[in-house]
């Protein structure tokens, strides 16, 4: 049998498939393992390259393989998708195909595996917004059951909240439905304190990285933004430049551009949603700053703001705050500096009498 040196694997939660090949760039033959079985076979394998689309559980088998000697190679989906043989034919085989001849392009794009620690920390933001989703939908909840007995406070969720222990007691509610009052309160409890948890868990992360406080100093990057960004970037020369790293992110237009004329649509938004929310929510704090300031004491960055404002509006303004804001971000992160709001004085242009 010809020397498997690259495998395909497309990965699922309970069968992942596999395609191995050979120097020649032959398919050798496929298998479909299980979860576990994935593991023990990867295991006897003599030390190859791994291709995997970055999906969930990849980061977790990247290290897995990097442990056992082999060299896992993280790719897009989207990527990967124009290798496969039939796009009208998509099942796990024809998946495993695509990945293996997608790892073996000499300028594919890869995905940096994320290590244990960034992963963990990850988690902490992910059960944060989703503890938040949470809190919303109770509340939304709550709000609609006492609509249904005339009761309505408004659309504050401040209000409802000083409201609760009140209406729980209200004898002008039916007495089967004041409980349900109670439970949603304990809830709410319970949801805070998992929140400010997470807090904790996140300013923590900050107070311990150097990295994440030197960002900080940009307006409108804070604790959460700093964290999540170090958590989901694992090495940023990954990208060969910020506005690379603002594509990635999803902060760009989409483009349509043939014979040399440049069609430009909306932002793509691909990448992370939740980094890429986090810095658009910064932006806002920063449009606001830059509109409040007197003019003669903006910065160079807040009278670029204050003009963009001017002539595209408020929308758009955030995107292009959230797509610089990325690009510093990068410089800062890829050179080991601290943010300069005057660097551009040292990178101008000279003029010559």
């Amino acid at each position: 049998m010809n020397e498997i040196t690259t495998v395909g694997a497309d990965l699922a939660k309970d069968v992942i498939v596999v395609c191995a090949g050979d120097a020649q760039g032959r398919t050798v033959y496929y298998k479909q393992l299980s979860f576990a079985g994935f593991a023990e076979w990867a295991a006897k394998l003599s030390a190859c390259t791994f291709g995997m689309e970055a999906c969930s559980t990849a980061h977790h088998w990247a290290r897995f393989l990097s442990a056992q000697g082999h060299t896992p190679k993280l790719m897009a989906a989207e990527f990967v998708a124009p290798f496969r043989k039939s796009q009208g034919a998509k099942n796990d085989r024809n998946d495993a195909q695509a990945i293996l001849a997608a790892v073996r392009q000499p300028d594919m794009r890869f995905v940096s595996v994320k290590s244990v620690d960034q992963q963990a920390m990850l988690a902490w933001h992910r059960a944060r917004a989703g503890f938040g989703e949470e809190r919303t939908a109770l509340l939304n909840r709550t709000r609609g059951l006492l609509a249904e007995f005339g009761v309505w406070l408004g659309r504050s969720a401040e209000v409802l909240i000083r409201q609760l222990p009140r209406l729980a007691q209200d004898q002008r509610l039916p007495e089967h439905f004041r409980p349900i009052l109670f439970y949603a309160l304990e809830h709410l409890r319970r949801i805070d304190q998992c929140i400010a948890d997470c807090d904790t868990r996140i300013h923590e992360h900050v107070r311990q990285s150097e990295e994440a406080k030197r960002i900080q100093a940009l307006t409108g990057v804070g604790e959460l933004t700093a964290s999540a960004l170090l958590a989901t970037v694992s090495n940023p020369r990954d990208f060969k430049n910020g506005r690379q790293m603002a594509a990635w992110t999803g902060l760009v237009p989409r483009q349509n551009s043939s014979g040399g004329k440049q069609r430009l649509g909306v932002i793509t938004k691909r990448g992370d949603s939740y980094l890429r929310g986090l810095l658009t929510q910064g932006a806002r704090s920063t449009l606001q700053v830059a509109l409040k300031r007197e003019p003669l004491r903006r910065s160079r960055l807040q009278q670029w703001i204050v003009a963009l404002h001017g002539r595209v509006g408020y929308h758009k303004t955030l995107v292009a705050i959230a797509n610089k804001h990325t690009r510093i971000l990068w410089a800062i992160l890829a050179h080991g500096e601290s943010y300069d709001p005057d660097a551009w004085r040292r990178h101008a242009p000279q003029r010559h009498a």
